[in-house]
């Protein structure tokens, strides 16, 4: 398929780099490509998890995989990111689609920013200052939203979760 080559030359442009002219650094290409399989193997997880979330069987997604409903909830059944929860960090939930942006509206306000995302929650970070969110459909590079001062938070496929500091002291409140 077109689209698949497409993908796999970008892929495989943004491991290589520029090594236009020069020897390539094969170090540096392995390091680029494990960042590459980490990223991926994240993205993979996010999709079927949102899979998941919109009803689809273990079936149909071992389906599209080519592997068997066994093999895909036991890859996928128990993944859950590694949360340093603390005195400045915490769940924030449980939120849905439908409230989850009230919500870290209010936080937002108190100092708290996602710094993560899961099944019905978003990990958050203390700090001094407000903050703002913004929930899109990833359809363009993050970098294209960093123009007007917002950062990426969270990719949590198919969303993107921006956030940007407003430089206003939090407000009083947990």
């Amino acid at each position: 398929m077109n689209a698949d080559r497409e993908l796999a030359d970008r892929i495989s442009a943004a491991v290589l780099g520029d090594t236009r002219g020069s020897e390539p650094d094969h170090l540096g290409l392995v390091r680029r490509a494990a960042h590459a399989d980490a990223v991926v193997t994240d993205l993979l997880g996010q999709a079927v998890s949102a899979a998941r979330g919109g009803g689809h069987s273990w079936a149909a997604i071992g389906e599209v995989l080519g592997l068997s409903r066994q093999a895909v909830q036991q890859r996928f059944g128990s993944i859950a990111p590694a949360e340093p929860v603390g005195s400045q960090t915490r769940r924030l939930g449980p939120v849905t689609a439908f409230d989850e942006l009230y919500e870290l509206e209010l936080a937002g306000r108190q100092g708290w920013r996602t710094i993560g995302a899961g099944m019905l929650y978003h990990l958050v970070e203390r700090t001094p200052t407000q903050w703002e969110t913004k929930r899109l459909i990833w359809r363009k590079p993050a970098t294209a939203y960093e123009q007007d001062g917002w950062t990426v938070a969270v990719r949590a496929f198919p969303w993107l979760y921006l956030v940007r500091d407003t430089g206003r002291p939090a407000e009083p409140g947990d």
